[in-house]
């Protein structure tokens, strides 16, 4: 981790303040581009992607950019050059790039702090392409760099503290190491209790089953005979080996879901500021199904890459799809629900 900073370092450092630093930037294209993005941004996910002459990975490779840099999107197509699995390129500033490890940020934006937050926390959902946080001493006076945050990533907030800027900073809990940290106020979207009402709750729980495909790399959600959704996931890589003493394939059989966790911290459990680190706080919307290593659907928001299979066993899903899965599935979770345990909506993988 890096060095700590006092206050007065910290924000003589940030100039007009960690809010306006944190944002600024990441509102615009880096580097900055000379004309409006018909199409929307990209955040890159991976150390780097390369920017290729033709939608092809076999083409010349022009030039690359780098993690966490903002892309000027101007088309996206369907590449008659594939890959097979996942086709879908974008052009942009001097050539082409694929789509696997861009994050569409379109929407991201600041968010309007809360008066106050709930006595026993509320969910929020990072706005901006990404953002800081901080772990501050007892004192508040020092302020050291923890993890990075990113767009749609869900987390408890618990507090709300003035920051080393003297804005609005939110306090997020972090489940697994049972830790807080904090983030400007204006980077978390609180996500109201009505988006998280249950859908389809009149169908008999018994009603409802999940199919995922491992050859097609698809889910199918169904009530009764009736499909309620079908979209492409990204299951585990059958060749990576044991990860820690365990497969990564994603296992097959029934199964059912239990328990759900609408944010989850996945990776090593590091305390660490290299963004490059296994480290994984925040994963949104998540519904375990197999119990001994721990393998469940959620959402993801380091790639784009559905119908590829990507994981270290889990069902990787666009973020859209596994809040609906959240919401659908039993057993049904309330608002406030760390975790909701109980015998769940059926799971057959094959």
């Amino acid at each position: 981790m890096t060095n700590s900073i006092n206050r007065r370092e910290f924000i003589k450092l940030s100039g007009m303040g960690f809010a306006s630093l944190a944002i600024e930037p990441l509102l615009r294209p880096l580097p900055p581009e000379e004309h409006v993005a018909p199409l929307g941004i990209g955040r890159v996910t991976v150390s780097s992607i390369g920017v290729y002459k033709e939608p092809d990975l076999k083409s010349d490779k022009l030039n690359q950019r780098y993690q966490d840099e903002l892309i000027t999107l101007d088309e996206k197509l369907i590449s008659p050059y594939g890959p097979a699995t996942n086709p879908h390129w974008y052009r942009v500033v001097g050539g082409y790039s694929h789509s696997a490890y861009l994050q569409r940020v379109d929407n991201a934006s600041l968010s309007t702090p809360a008066r106050r937050i709930r006595k026993n926390g509320q969910l929020g959902e990072i706005s901006v392409p990404f953002t800081q946080s901080l772990l501050p001493s007892r004192s508040m006076e020092e302020w050291e760099p923890l993890y990075r945050l990113y767009y749609q990533s869900v987390h408890w907030v618990t507090g709300l503290d003035k920051g080393p800027d003297g804005e609005p900073w939110y306090r997020l809990s972090d489940e697994l190491l049972h830790i807080d940290y904090h983030v400007p106020a204006s980077h978390v979207l609180l996500i109201d209790d009505e988006e998280l009402t249950p859908i389809s709750e009149d169908v008999p729980a018994g009603q409802k089953s999940i199919q995922v495909r491992l050859s097609e790399q698809t889910l199918t959600a169904f009530e009764g005979e009736k499909i309620v959704l079908h979209t492409h996931v990204s299951t585990g890589l059958p060749n990576l080996g044991p990860v820690i003493g365990i497969p990564t394939d994603t296992p097959r059989g029934l199964f059912n879901i239990d328990p759900k966790v609408p944010a989850k911290h996945m990776g090593n459990g590091q305390m660490t500021a290299e963004i490059g680190a296994y480290e994984l706080p925040g994963v949104p919307w998540t519904c375990f199904f197999e119990h001994m290593t721990g393998i469940a659907f959620h959402g993801t928001y380091w790639h784009d890459n559905f119908g590829s299979r990507m994981s270290h066993g889990c069902v990787n899903m666009r973020v859209k799809d596994a809040k609906w899965l959240y919401r659908w599935s039993t057993p049904v979770a309330e608002p406030g629900d760390r975790t909701r345990k109980g015998y769940g909506t059926r799971v057959e993988v094959i």
